[in-house]
This record gives structure tokens, sequence and C-alpha cells, in this order.
């Protein structure tokens, strides 16, 4: 099953989390310090949520497409090269307490997608090196300069 990700970038993850619970009638599928997400089936959504700075609103980080195999990965990135779309790909990354193949591309407006599949579940957060042009690393808050701005914005599974 392929579902929708979405991940959010929230200024008090404690409340978020609260009322995403509420909003679903379920509680996170995993909690890290400074990061949660919802596995739900339906709606098919990956809700991500990536502790941010006090007070700031809540903003979008990344969306994304979860697919259950590498070969989906790489099928997705054939498709999107050939549609003349640039794409930047990270294998075997751990980023956001799993292990990941993906590919990013931009959208219109800049947002930046992720297909990707989780691999397996990782102790640490991890860090991706796809920055967007003026993004933060995998869910740190931190820039790296490890990418080109072609490149995605952080992951978060």
């Amino acid at each position: 099953m392929s579902r929708v990700q979405l991940a959010l970038r929230v200024s008090d993850l404690e409340a978020s989390v609260t009322f995403y619970s509420k909003l679903f009638g379920t509680e996170p599928a995993k909690r890290r310090e400074g990061y949660a997400n919802f596995a739900l089936t339906e709606p098919p959504l990956k809700l991500v949520l990536i502790e941010g700075e006090a007070g700031q609103e809540t903003r979008l980080d990344h969306l994304g497409v979860e697919v259950e195999t590498a070969e989906q990965v790489t099928a997705a990135t054939t498709r999107l090269k050939d549609a003349g779309l640039a794409t930047f790909e990270e294998n075997d990354t751990s980023c956001c307490y799993a292990l990941q193949d993906k590919v990013w591309v931009h959208g219109p407006g800049r947002e930046p997608w992720e297909v990707y599949v989780v691999k397996a579940d990782a102790a640490t957060l991890g860090r991706s090196a796809a920055p967007d042009a003026g993004g933060d690393g995998c869910c740190t808050g931190e820039r790296t300069e490890a990418a080109p701005a072609a490149a995605g914005r952080a992951c978060c599974q």
C-alpha cells in the first residue's frame, strides 16, 4: 500500500501529538525526542511531526509518497527522470529513526517531495544529505551543504 506523507514542523510537539491523536483517534506509531509520526490506514496518510522552534507557527516541512519496496523507489526515479524532472537520490540513508531509500523532486513552488521506502527502524535521528536551497538537514533544524540546490528537504519516517 502506498500512502501520502505530510511532514509538519511544529513549535509544540506535545500539543500537536495530543491534537492529532484526538483528530485521528489513534496514538502515534513512532515517538522519539523531537519527533512523532502517525501511520494511518484510513485515510492512507503518514503524518510526520518535527519539533521546530518555540513560538513559530506550524509550517510545511516536506511532502512524500511512501512505497513498499526499494524497486518502487527505483521505478519512480526512472519515471521522474524520464519526465524531465531534476532528481536527487539517497540510498541506505539513516534519517529520522529510519533506514531509507528515496528520491527527491521539487514542485513548481519549490515544495520538496520525496518518494521513499522505509527499510528498517533506526536507533538514532540520523540526517539526510538532501537539503533544499535554503532548507534544513533531516529533522535537525541544521543546514547541511552536502547536496545540490536541486535536492529535496529532509525525511522523517
